[in-house]
């Protein structure tokens, strides 16, 4: 009975390890802090507007986004196989615990039933952004897994489109009635809920373009093996630090220019809150990088810029 109950919770955590279940709940985690500290927080602000979302609708866009989330893993497991065992063989899951046709089956049924529920929720908005969004969305993490990811920089910027997709279709989720002519209350709550979309997209956006390089030169031997075409392998890994290093001005950058923002305008919490648990992680990423050599300097980096994600993420709460 015992024996019976290993493999069952063995069998559990390889399954929960396939679907990359902490980044699943970190899109769940952000997505809830969009829609009850931005969201909600303008709508007490522009009370005469029209709103899309409700409780009911958003928990179907979550549940929409979870899915399709869990599909795009499992299918990079799947055709990440000869590399996996190369980079990653501890953490192999596929063919070793789960078949490649289960895997196959679970990617399907979880795309497929992500994509339903996209339906459903953009005809209970009478808005057809979610769908499309959430479509393109499937497509995407398809040719990502089969393609994309063996190109020089193109896998970089689809999968930071995907990330910074976790925000932007609660954007169009929620501002697609509002996108008609109407009050100048409506335009304005638009307007607010588009910023905060931009600004926390495009965070996500950056700092996943950052760490996919930092994954590259971690990743470089299984890579090579198999003949992708990732950055440090074209362009050497030189020159992948040197990208890797200016977009991280760019983020330091934009966070000091924040940070500047919230103090003039009496924010000094949310300016603390962001040079100390953002920014200082973010400069620490630069410093490593110069002196990484090896897939564990590359490793300890990419966790660090989880770690900045997850704050700069939680930074919502101030807002």
């Amino acid at each position: 009975m015992r024996l019976t109950n290993f493999k069952h919770m063995k069998l559990l955590g390889s399954f929960l390890r396939l679907i990359r279940f902490p980044n699943l709940a970190f899109i769940a985690l952000t997505q809830y802090l969009f829609y009850h500290f931005i969201i909600i927080r303008q709508r007490i602000a522009h009370q005469d507007a029209v709103f899309g979302l409700d409780s009911d609708t958003f928990n179907l866009l979550l549940v929409a986004s979870f899915l399709i989330a869990a599909g795009g893993y499992v299918i990079n497991d799947y055709f990440d196989i000869n590399i996996d065992s190369i980079n990653r063989p501890d953490r192999q899951v596929v063919e070793r615990v789960i078949k490649r046709r289960w895997a196959m089956v679970w990617h399907v049924l979880f795309s497929l039933t992500g994509w339903v529920v996209s339906i459903m929720l953009s005809r209970r908005l009478g808005n057809p952004f979610p769908a499309v969004f959430n479509t393109g969305a499937i497509v995407l993490l398809w040719f990502y897994s089969t393609d994309f990811k063996k190109r020089l920089l193109i896998g970089n910027v689809v999968i930071s489109l995907l990330t910074s997709w976790v925000v932007l279709v609660l954007y169009v989720s929620e501002a697609g009635p509002g996108l008609q002519p109407g009050t100048s209350a409506q335009t304005d709550y638009v307007t607010d809920i588009y910023k905060s979309a931009i600004l926390f997209g495009g965070f996500a956006f950056i700092s996943s373009l950052i760490r996919e390089a930092v994954k590259d030169l971690e990743d470089m031997d299984g890579d090579a093996r198999y003949a992708c075409r990732t950055m440090p392998i074209v362009w050497g890994v030189r020159s992948a630090k040197i990208y890797t290093g200016v977009w991280l001005i760019v983020l330091i950058s934009a966070l000091a220019a924040l940070s500047i923002y919230f103090v003039l305008h009496g924010r000094w919490s949310l300016s603390l809150y962001l040079s100390a648990l953002v920014t200082l992680p973010a400069i620490m990423v630069f410093l490593q990088l110069g002196k990484a050599s090896g897939s564990s300097d590359y490793k300890r980096i990419s966790r660090l810029i989880k770690l900045l994600m997850l704050t700069g993420t939680l930074s919502m709460l101030f807002m």
